[in-house]
C-alpha cells in the first residue's frame, strides 16, 4: 500500500474564545499569523512557532465548520519539546500546573500546565542532569 508523505501536523485546539489564548501561546514563543476573520472576535487562528504550528478554533465555528464531529471534540494534551524549561517556566508564570515539574524515567524534565482554554500542554526538555 502507498501513502503519502507526511508534510506537517498541526493540533486544533478548540476553545471558547480564542483572544484569552493569545497572551499564554505567545508568552510559549508561539505569533498569530492567519486569523479569521482578520479582526477579533476570531473564529479560528493559525499561531506558528520555529516552523510549527498550532491552530486555534472555536467551539461555535466548529459546529458551524463540522457539526458532526462538535459534539466529541473535548479538550486536548499537547506535548512540546523545548531546549530547556527555565525560559518557559518564567514565561508562563502563574499559568495552571496540571502536572508540577518532574523527571521522567526516561529522563526528560517536565511540567504540564493548563492553557486559558483548559487544555493541557506538556513541556518537555533535556533533562540537566
Amino acid at each position: 500500500m502507498s501513502t503519502a508523505a507526511v508534510k506537517s501536523v498541526a493540533p486544533i485546539l478548540v476553545v471558547d474564545a480564542i483572544e484569552p489564548c493569545l497572551p499564554f501561546w505567545r508568552a510559549a514563543g508561539f505569533e498569530p499569523g492567519v486569523t479569521v476573520p482578520e479582526a477579533p472576535p476570531y473564529a479560528f487562528a493559525i499561531l506558528s512557532s520555529a516552523g510549527h504550528e498550532i491552530m486555534l478554533q472555536t467551539r461555535a465555528s466548529v459546529i458551524d465548520d463540522t457539526p458532526a464531529v462538535a459534539d466529541s471534540v473535548t479538550g486536548s494534551v499537547l506535548y512540546i519539546s523545548v531546549d530547556a524549561l527555565e525560559p518557559v517556566l518564567a514565561a508562563l508564570a502563574g499559568a495552571p500546573v496540571a502536572v508540577p515539574r518532574r523527571t521522567t524515567f526516561y529522563g526528560a524534565d517536565e511540567i504540564f500546565l493548563r492553557d486559558p482554554a483548559g487544555n493541557v500542554i506538556g513541556f518537555s526538555a533535556p533533562s540537566p542532569a
